[in-house]
Formats: structure tokens, sequence, C-alpha cells
């Protein structure tokens, strides 16, 4: 455990050299990858999300890939395809084409540019680590994450993501602007003659090896029940708070409460301590909601932001 936090101090710090002012999008992301899932950043143009990308995959050691998404993009871009090859002999095969999907690490930047079609090609590669072209199965690298950016302002030409595939992503982490402090670092650091470049500071390997170690350890009792008090409380059919019986639509489902088991051990791990606490449960709580509840027509009319509805929540756990 100590040479794992180590590594982890190491890996922190390497990519703080590089991205400024978004601690907490740095933790919310390494959270997410070992947990083992998968991480929307959600942002305005120019705050750093591709640049963060391409740091975790330069200091975790994986093998990274970037699909810029686009509306005339088709599955076939992302999975690969099946082509018809002769050889000398006159001979007729199909060979097997691996698309960018077949990395450690991938990038999908703007992924709600690209139509329907496209974005459910991700689906079985992101829940399943494989998948199916031409009626055979194709597993992908271990560790696989998929690592997507979306822009929330410009939304015309967009197709939003459908909720089982939001349900997919581990965490939904906000890119905020950075203060002056970081922003003045920032400009100072990548205007120069020479730019700050990320080191590697993990392997692969090193990485599948914490990910299994935080799947083994222990969760109290008083965390179990606060994940499920937050979880089972944000659904409306059966929540015992009136604000989310008045304000949301639909709530989280299980997978909610798995994400947050598997996220607030990553969390305890990353501070150098050996179990999760209550605390874990609410600083995580709304990048694991916030993406699997909606708000109904009423609310959105009368001004309430699911943050709204999320703080009710966490005042429940203790």
């Amino acid at each position: 455990m100590e040479a794992l936090g180590a590594r982890l101090a190491r890996a922190r710090e390497a990519i703080g050299r590089v991205i400024f002012g978004q601690q907490a999008v740095i933790e919310q992301s390494l959270v997410t990858l070992l947990s083992g899932g998968h991480v929307l950043l959600v942002g305005v143009p120019g705050l750093g999300k591709t640049k963060l990308v391409e740091t975790l995959g330069v200091v975790l050691g994986l093998d990274a890939r970037r699909v810029q998404f686009t509306p005339d993009l088709m599955p076939a871009d992302i999975l690969g395809s099946e082509v018809l090859e002769e050889d000398a002999h006159g001979r007729r095969s199909f060979r097997f084409l691996r698309g960018p999907v077949f990395c450690q690490l991938l990038m999908a930047d703007e992924i709600n540019r690209a139509s329907p079609r496209t974005q459910s090609a991700l689906l079985q590669a992101m829940q399943e680590r494989r998948v199916a072209v031409g009626g055979e199965i194709h597993a992908l690298p271990a560790p696989f994450h998929v690592l997507a950016t979306q822009n929330p302002i410009e939304q015309e030409g967009t197709y939003p993501l459908p909720e089982a595939q939001l349900d997919r992503f581990l965490l939904e982490v906000e890119v905020p602007y950075p203060d002056e402090a970081a922003e003045r670092a920032m400009l100072l650091a990548t205007t120069g003659a020479r730019e700050a470049q990320p080191v590697q500071a993990m392997t692969g390997p090193e990485l599948i090896a914490a990910q299994a170690l935080i799947r083994r350890i222990p969760v109290g009792e008083q965390v179990l029940d606060a994940i499920l008090r937050l979880v089972r409380g944000a659904r409306p059919e059966v929540s015992g708070l009136e604000a989310v019986r008045r304000h949301l639509a639909w709530g989280p489902g299980p997978r909610a409460a798995q994400a947050l088991m598997l996220a607030t051990r990553a969390r305890a791990v990353l501070d150098g301590r050996l179990a999760p606490s209550v605390d874990d449960v609410a600083a995580l709580a709304e990048p694991v909601l916030r993406h699997r509840m909606a708000l109904t027509f009423t609310a959105r009319a009368d001004g309430v932001r699911i943050a709204d509805v999320i703080e009710t929540l966490k005042g429940q756990i203790g």
C-alpha cells in the first residue's frame, strides 16, 4: 500500500506540472481510472480537457489514442472493419483491421457530435471490454478506459448521449475555469521557449494491480449505509424527500451505488488512507449522480438544478 501511495503521489505531481488549476479534476480522473471506469469531462473549450487526457496517458504509461467525433464518423471508424484480401495464390480471405478503440486509453473528443449509431458503438466496448465485428468477438487491451469530452455550451448539431451510455461513465467531471493564480502560472509555463512535458510515473500493469487492490479495501457499515441512503434517496418512487419526489423525473440505478463503492475506496487511497469515509461519499456524490438523474419539466422551469437536489441528498447521509 505504501508503494502504491508513493507511485500515485508521483503521478499526481507529474500531472500537476502540466495541468494548472484543476486539482479536483485531476483527482476525480485518477479516481475513475483506479476504479477501472470511464469518465466524461464536461467544460467549455480551452480548459485543458484534451491536454489532461494526453498527460494521463503518458504519466500512467498507457497506449493512448484519440478520436475526434464528428457527425460523419461511422462505427467502423472506431471499432475497425474487415477487408477482403487476396494472397499470392489467388485465395481470398477476410482480415480484421483494428480501429483506434484497441488501446488502453481512448479519448473520445466531443463525443456528443457523433450520431447515435456511432455513439452506441462504444456501449459494448465500455461495458464488456470487447467488441463484435463480423460475428467475431475481439477482446480489448487491459486496462481499457474511455475518457470522453463534451462541450456544454454549443449544442447546435450535437446528439445528446442516451441515458444508457451516460450510465456507463463512472463519473461526470465538470472542468471549471482556473483561478487567477493558476492561470498566471499557466501563461508563464506555456508561452515560453520551453514547455513542461509529462513524465511517466506508472505502468499499465501497475495500474491493473492498483485496481485489484482497490477492490480489496474494506468498506465500513457506516459508509455502506451512506451510499445506500444517497442512491436510494435519489429515486423519486421510493425517496422520503419531498424535494426529490417533486423535482426528479427519474433517479440513479444500482450502477451508481457500485460506482460510489469503488470511487470512495480509490479516493481514500489517493489521500493515503486505508479505508473510505462518509466524507468521501459526500465529495463524490455529485460527479457520480449528476448524469444519472433527470429533472422534471416543472423543476427546470422553476430554475432548480441537479446540484441543488444533490445537496439536499447529501444532508441525509450524516
